[in-house]
């Protein structure tokens, strides 16, 4: 079984104020594996930065992937008003963040657990935050893409997902950083879940006699297409982000530029049909 750990920032001071002292043996418990990382802080800043990146509010679900003394699901409940929950490998500060929950009043919408992450349900989270090293963040990539819904978003401090690109990032000073692992700065990077588009497509416009049939492929964010058995055509400039997709058909010098959502096995919106605009729609072919 494999599990993640993180510590947060001491100087979240109210979370502070309802913690037990920490002593040695609950700092560095050597039965514990920590496979996602060692046990570091994670300056107040930092969190912050994170939630705010990653657009947190009231709505969401926060998933925090090693949670430490639960510092970002906390936050973002008592600041955001989010709900959310924290999965830890170590019981007790599993059991501390659970009563940093009650005494700050918001057990309702935050509570920890201990669970192997490759276990968890991931589906339930329109926000995922990480501070994973690369090794487990790589093992991870493939889970959050296959499981977490279009257009819920990922936010990870310092590491990424390699070839996955990151839809933003931002790079910022924070000093205190520099007594934990010598580098003054933190970098926070944001994906957000693309639909998935990867087959064959039966595509079909207003006001064009034949539909077209377009093979997609896809690697996370990046899509590519092509049209099928459609001489002098030609597909292009395909996008995917969250549930939104464009890309563009061409047939000879004309482009026919599409725009719309995919909900599933099927995609709608408006094409631009040399300046005139018409309905769109796909189904996905099986």
């Amino acid at each position: 079984m494999v599990f993640l750990h993180r510590v947060v920032s001491p100087l979240f001071a109210l979370l502070a104020l309802c913690t037990l002292a920490q002593s040695p043996a609950l700092a560095q418990p050597k039965e514990i594996e920590r496979t996602g990382g060692p046990y570091v802080p994670t300056p107040q800043v930092v969190v912050d930065q994170m939630l705010r990146f990653g657009g947190v509010k009231a709505s969401d679900f926060v998933m925090d992937l090693g949670s430490g003394d639960g510092v970002i699901v906390l936050t973002a409940a008592r600041q955001m008003k989010a709900s959310g929950m924290g999965l830890e490998i170590d019981p007790e500060l599993v059991t501390r963040a659970n009563n940093s929950a009650k005494k700050l009043g918001v057990a309702d919408r935050a509570t920890f657990h201990v669970q192997d992450v490759f276990k968890a349900d991931l589906s339930k989270a329109s926000v995922v935050t990480l501070y994973l090293l690369p090794a487990m963040m790589m093992n991870l990539r493939k889970k959050i893409y296959d499981e977490m819904r279009p257009s819920a978003r990922v936010v990870s401090h310092d590491y990424h997902f390699g070839d996955w690109e990151a839809d933003d990032r931002i790079t910022f000073d924070v000093p205190e950083k520099e007594f934990i692992n010598g580098v003054p700065s933190a970098t926070v990077y944001l994906w957000t879940i693309p639909a998935k588009i990867s087959g064959a497509w039966n595509i079909k416009a207003d006001g064009l006699p034949q539909p077209v049939t377009a093979e997609f492929s896809q690697n996370f964010s990046v899509a590519n297409g092509t049209l099928v058995n459609a001489r002098g055509a030609g597909i292009s400039d395909v996008s995917v982000k969250g549930e939104a997709i464009t890309f563009s058909i061409w047939r000879g010098s004309v482009r026919h530029h599409y725009r719309g959502q995919v909900k599933g096995n099927v995609m709608s919106g408006m094409v631009n049909l040399d300046g005139r605009e018409a309905k769109w729609q796909a189904e996905r072919m099986k």
